[in-house]
């Protein structure tokens, strides 16, 4: 299997390289930009697999199909988790949501893998999943959440909240006031229903509102440390796979 990564943060490209050794998996090359790859699809044969990020340093990456016909399978590695990924699956495609994990990574590699052996051929509209990122649906976010008290129901609305955040196989909420609540549901669904204009998902653990942000910090390996208003009970780090978008975010 051929395998070709477009990614242009280069210790992102890295450290999906490493996963997929563990995974047997071997990436052939890896390119940064949409320019760079335009070049290197016009003078090379093309991979069997394509480990594509949607936002490339000189714009996004569908604009590489505009200049070559590729015929190679695509998993998507992307931060667009609310409007992006409906067009994915009707298109028949796989995408992995950002910082990658190593699960869900072996899974779409199986799923090609399945693929291949099916012989099932993939059609994507790349025309239609670009409509949609550069000018997404409406849609409409949860404005309030009901948490249940004791014997009592509390409504809390989405202002009001300061982070979302998973903690010993639980999530909880922290609000303005400085109080948590357990959350029914896993964290991933919330980023489906959260305004991506006001939260954002900075690592595995945690969703931050922008409002609520205090500072940020410069930390450790290229990563962000973000302090909030009231939440003080662990360390808020940006994974270093997140930080550009958490910058394109915040601007």
């Amino acid at each position: 299997m051929n395998v070709l990564i477009i990614e242009d943060e280069k210790p992102a490209a890295r450290r999906l390289s490493r996963m997929l050794v563990d995974l047997g998996v071997a990436a052939d090359q890896m390119l940064h930009s949409v320019e760079e790859s335009i070049h290197w699809f016009q003078n090379n044969k093309h991979p069997d697999l394509i480990f594509l990020d949607i936002q490339l340093s000189d714009g996004l990456s569908f604009e590489i199909f505009d200049h070559v016909t590729i015929s190679s399978a695509i998993i998507f590695t992307t931060a667009y988790d609310e409007y992006a990924l409906q067009a994915f699956k009707l298109n028949s495609i796989d995408y992995l949501l950002k910082p990658i994990d190593k699960g869900e990574l072996k899974a779409a590699v199986d799923k090609y893998k399945n693929q291949q052996t099916q012989q099932s051929e993939i059609h994507i509209n790349f025309d239609d999943i670009k409509k949609l990122l550069i000018h997404p649906v409406d849609r409409k976010y949860k404005k309030r959440f009901t948490i249940k008290v004791g014997q009592h129901l509390k409504v809390i609305p989405v202002d009001d909240i300061e982070c979302f955040y998973s903690e010993n196989k639980g999530t909880y909420l922290h609000t303005t006031s400085n109080r948590n609540y357990l959350l029914d549901g896993a964290l991933e669904h919330l980023s489906t229903v959260l305004n991506p204009e006001c939260f954002f998902r900075v690592n595995r653990t945690f969703i931050v509102r922008i409002d609520a942000i205090k500072d940020i910090i410069a930390y450790a390996n290229s990563r962000l440390k973000i302090v909030l208003n009231s939440y003080s009970e662990t360390e808020i780090i940006v994974s270093r796979e997140r930080v550009k978008e958490f910058k394109n975010w915040i601007d």
